[in-house]
């Protein structure tokens, strides 16, 4: 069975919404969640908008922390592994660019 998650505050406890539909708790937690992928794309979404508020924007740590209401740790954690990330996807594309026009040796 697949449920569409709708990922937003429930009105009422889930043990009120679970007794009211006639299902567990935890399907009633599992219609608010969210899928795994998403937060992992979520989570890259925002290393990618922290690394580009602090530098292509050029603000300053304590800036980047207070717009993002995180310690500046945490914007410094998040952009530097932006970083790695954008120079493997550049490594990436050039290897893919170099190896492009080659012929296989297999068909």
């Amino acid at each position: 069975m697949t449920y569409k998650t709708i990922r937003k505050k429930r009105p009422l406890p889930a043990r009120v919404v679970a007794e009211m539909y006639g299902v567990s708790i935890r399907t009633v937690k599992s219609w608010n969640s969210q899928t795994r992928e998403d937060w992992i794309d979520e989570q890259a979404a925002t290393r990618e908008a922290v690394r580009a508020y602090h530098d292509d924007e050029g603000h300053t740590w304590p800036q980047t922390a207070e717009h993002f209401n995180m310690s500046q740790g945490a914007v410094r954690q998040r952009c530097y592994r932006a970083r790695k990330e954008r120079a493997a996807e550049a490594e990436e594309k050039a290897r893919n660019e170099a190896h492009k026009n080659e012929v296989p040796l297999f068909d």
